[in-house]
């Protein structure tokens, strides 16, 4: 149901991605809706009745303008009037605040995890039979769920984008899980970059809970700053040993996954979830598509397809978790994004750069791996397919490209199953 602030109201969507459709849809019937977007398209066709050129929004007052995620006020085609009305700006997630606000939310951030954990997170609370829902980057959008009830908890993934745009959401419990460069064309540096994901925690009220890395320097201080209002719990990763005795998931115990572990477990503890439900519920979790996720592991050979990898901390955990890599890196490169590992773990690597910024990878791998430019994927791994052949010992392929798609594919979900695709084709295991 939609709520009187919404209703009979002028209201702009600003693109029509996934967001700005399901927001449309929930809003065209007890409101003025119309529509912009950058790129006028087919998506739009359909709408056309309702969809404004960038001239007619400049001449018209509107009470709220629903920003997609993916647009950016600093660099689209309404970024004067965007600014001159910030006031008016709001998101998916502030509808579905004042739609649902006495429901639970989990709300679960950072730059690299997040999906796999939220999806852990939810799997335990199903085991725990409760009536749960994935939303926000992961799953449906929030907008679109039914037959929501008081006791419907909902654990939604959410960007740096969603959040520095939103005015009302407010979270039970929020995770910022890690912190490292990502989308700084957008936020410019990592410290802006850092205010966005804080702002999950400094709109929380009291008596709601909060989780943050111990050891992040800029997250702390910046939460010095601000009135927190609810309460911080600090994760110190100091249960690596513990939950590798519990988990037999060998899908989990990279380091990467077995730090974000840490806030899972601390928020079902909080949620008073007994050990025995966490860890059933942990050794049956099936990898995401195109995340960390091992599609070949017999005798001496694993294949994993981490396609959702776009810079060098999301590869590092996998990096430092394995020897004998044959790893496929490269495509567009992130601003400010360094290659950062341990020495000791330099003589376990090969890599295969593949894609467009050919030159950036071999300035962040010279003196510290071996490397060759293979130009492609389908390069890299016929390359590989050679290099094989004569290495008896236990290896890994590993394709974390530490990059974004855009240059070779429409996404990285097109990426990963491409990956697949060509690594059946190239027979390196069996059918």
């Amino acid at each position: 149901m939609l709520p009187k602030i919404f209703t009979k109201k002028k209201i702009l969507i600003y693109g029509l991605g996934l967001s700005g459709n399901s927001c449309l849809k929930f809003l065209k019937k007890k409101s003025f809706v119309k529509i912009f977007d950058d790129n006028y398209s087919l998506k739009n066709k359909k709408n056309e009745k309702i969809f404004l050129k960038k001239n007619d929004i400049l001449n018209l007052k509107f009470d709220y303008i629903i920003l997609s995620p993916g647009i950016d006020i600093k660099n689209c085609n309404l970024k004067s009037y965007l600014i001159k009305n910030w006031k008016k700006i709001i998101t998916e997630l502030d509808i579905f605040q004042k739609c649902y606000p006495k429901n639970t939310k989990i709300t679960i951030t950072g730059t690299n995890g997040k999906s796999t954990a939220c999806q852990m997170l939810y799997n335990i609370l199903r085991i725990k039979k409760k009536d749960v829902r994935l939303v926000g980057n992961i799953g449906k959008p929030p907008l679109q769920e039914k037959k929501i009830k008081k006791n419907t908890i909902f654990i939604v993934e959410a960007s740096s984008y969603q959040i520095s745009y939103n005015k009302f959401f407010k979270t039970d419990y929020a995770a910022i899980l890690n912190l490292s460069v990502d989308h700084l064309e957008r936020h410019g540096n990592l410290k802006k970059y850092a205010k966005a994901k804080i702002k999950l925690i400094s709109d929380q009220e009291k008596n709601k809970f909060s989780f943050i890395e111990k050891k992040n320097d800029i997250i702390n201080k910046l939460i010095l700053n601000k009135n927190i209002k609810s309460k911080i719990i600090k994760i110190n990763y100091n249960n690596m040993n513990f939950f590798k005795k519990k988990i037999n998931n060998s899908y989990l115990l990279d380091k990467n996954n077995l730090k974000n572990i840490h806030f899972v477990y601390k928020i079902s503890k909080q949620l008073k979830i007994s050990d025995e439900k966490i860890f059933k519920s942990l050794n049956l979790f099936k990898a995401l598509k195109f995340r960390k996720e091992i599609i070949y592991d017999k005798s001496n050979l694993k294949i994993i397809n981490d396609s959702k990898s776009t810079s060098f901390s999301s590869t590092h955990g996998l990096l430092s978790s394995y020897k004998n890599i044959y790893w496929i890196v490269g495509g567009l490169s992130k601003k400010g994004d360094k290659f950062i590992l341990e020495k000791r773990y330099y003589k376990n690597i090969f890599a295969y750069i593949i894609g467009l910024n050919k030159s950036y990878f071999i300035n962040q791998f010279k003196n510290k791996i071996r490397f060759e430019y293979s130009k492609n994927l389908k390069n890299a791994i016929l390359k590989i397919k050679s290099d094989i052949k004569k290495d008896k010992k236990k290896k890994t392929i590993l394709f974390s490209p530490a990059a974004a798609s855009f240059d070779q594919f429409k996404n990285f979900e097109h990426r990963g199953r491409y990956f697949n695709l060509l690594i059946k084709k190239a027979s390196l295991y069996g059918k």
